[in-house]
């Protein structure tokens, strides 16, 4: 395939650098000296024109194909969890707008549009040696973001604690990478399964495989590998750890499950209580069931909403682990794929809305404590219906998308064996902690509309904030919208599924 080609699928991504090289450019070289607001003004039009240019070339160039070998593809199904990663790092864009946190304006915009380019580059990357260069371009942009307010003692500690537990997480993957290497001789990843078929599960391929899903892990902050999120949430400037609990949290499940599915195939034994057997499926059902029993269980102390959704990203982590263990099995295996990223971008316009609130919450109140909440209903009934519409849909409740989408992941992973049901005490944990977690989002719809505010004291929602506000009615909106009509994009994504041969 010529250099042209391979341009032309890779056009999101190179549109998206160009424009991060477009907002270094404009403002180093011609508005240094201008206000701060002007410069995020400008900054953030030409990530949002960068992002929306990748978007409407996905949509208008049907550019479908592989690329050096397989290293890059681009299908129906990479191209429509592209479009989710460029909705949600334009909706970070637009929160952007009115964060007065850095004077480094050029380059937090850059930054964020070179993390979105690593997502981009994860989902079309199939083999091991993009796949590590993506993760690594998404996780450098996203330690530096999450670090950027230096003049912030906890943003710095937030950035050291993501930084080494990064490093970590990536030599781990170099060494799983490199025992698979050693193993197949291949670093494609139907190449690897091709060289594994009929091989049988050996301890050196045992390691291999338990190297590659601490480095995952990591990335989708399961439990035993979540300790850096709370801290990274709560330091990191509100847009950056929007981005972190969003477009990095889909574009991670997305490549984890095609490593998994297109690596590894025989080599996912098995998880029932009744039919267990040696592979990648019994670790992840442990991750799985860890994750929403500790994720739940910590959220319920916590006072401050950003380590609230932290705690709750690492319960969803768990949910998001079961579509994955579904993804193991023909039967389901249309169904998982699409139950997973239905999953995983509903929950990601959810964050994306939550930590909008955050931030409204820090830039009226002074910080995220849920207290700054209180009486909201009364100050903005709107934006207090926005965060009721966002807390139920996490929690799973009718009729929003959160239902829909942990409904579709627990019929999947029944569907996944249909005969033994060996999935079915994962479904039956996710059940009974569901009603832990509506506690804790209710005791944040609690203060919005039974605790009465301190007197005197200003509080989210006390002053204009149209940014913020933006941002979570566009994501209350859509979480209606696909909890009433999910067919809207379900249907799509099921078609793209089939289209990709899953």
């Amino acid at each position: 395939m010529s250099y042209l080609a391979l341009l032309r699928l890779a056009g999101p991504e190179m549109l998206v650098v160009l424009a991060a090289l477009g907002a270094l450019l404009v403002d180093l070289a011609i508005l240094r000296d201008q206000p701060a607001r002007i410069r995020r003004w400008l900054g953030a039009a030409i990530a949002a024109a960068g992002c929306l240019s990748a978007g409407l070339y996905i949509l208008n160039v049907p550019a479908y194909g592989r690329a050096l070998d397989g290293m890059f593809v681009a299908d129906p199904l990479t191209q429509m969890v592209k479009l989710v990663l460029l909705g949600l790092t334009l909706l970070t864009v637009l929160l952007s707008v009115e964060a007065d946190f850095t004077d480094h304006i050029s380059e937090y915009f850059a930054l964020l549009l070179l993390a979105t380019t690593g997502m981009l580059l994860m989902t079309s990357a199939e083999d091991l040696l993009p796949i590590f260069l993506a993760l690594e371009l998404t996780s450098l942009s996203l330690y530096a973001l999450v670090a950027l307010r230096r003049q912030d003692l906890a943003a710095t500690e937030a950035g050291l604690k993501y930084f080494f537990f990064g490093a970590l997480a990536a030599a781990f993957a170099l060494f799983g990478f490199s025992l698979l290497y050693g193993v197949t001789g291949a670093t494609g990843l139907e190449a690897i399964a091709k060289a594994l078929r009929g091989r049988g599960f050996d301890p050196l391929l045992a390691a291999a495989l338990v190297m590659v899903m601490v480095s995952f892990g990591f990335k989708v902050a399961a439990v035993p590998f979540h300790l850096w999120a709370p801290d990274a949430y709560q330091g990191a400037p509100t847009p950056a750890a929007a981005l972190v609990a969003s477009g990095s949290k889909v574009a991670s499940f997305f490549l984890f499950a095609k490593v998994l599915l297109w690596a590894f195939p025989e080599s996912a034994g098995g998880a029932g209580l009744t039919t267990f057997r040696a592979g990648w499926m019994p670790v992840l059902a442990v991750l799985a069931v860890a994750s929403m029993v500790l994720g739940n269980l910590a959220a319920l102390a916590q006072r401050g909403l950003k380590r609230l959704l932290a705690y709750s990203a690492v319960a969803h982590a768990g949910y998001l682990l079961l579509a994955v263990l579904a993804v193991a099995s023909e039967e389901s295996r249309t169904g998982a794929l699409a139950s997973l990223v239905f999953y995983a971008a509903t929950y990601a316009l959810t964050a994306v809305g939550a930590f909008a609130m955050a931030a409204l919450a820090e830039r009226t109140g002074g910080s995220d404590a849920l207290a700054e909440l209180a009486g909201l209903a009364r100050r903005s009934p709107w934006l207090a219906g926005g965060l009721a519409v966002l807390m139920l849909s996490l929690a799973g409740l009718p009729p929003f998308a959160g239902f829909v989408a942990k409904f579709y992941v627990f019929a999947v992973a029944l569907k996944a064996d249909a005969v033994h049901f060996s999935l079915l005490w994962l479904v039956a944990a996710g059940l009974a902690l569901s009603p832990v977690a509506l506690y804790y989002y209710l005791k944040v719809l609690k203060q919005a509309y039974v605790v009465e505010p301190v007197p005197g004291e200003k509080q989210a929602g006390s002053t204009g904030a149209w940014a913020e506000g933006t941002v979570v009615g566009l994501a209350a909106g859509g979480l209606v919208l696909l909890g009433v009509f999910p067919h809207v994009i379900l249907g799509p994504i099921e078609a793209a599924v089939r289209a990709a041969g899953f």
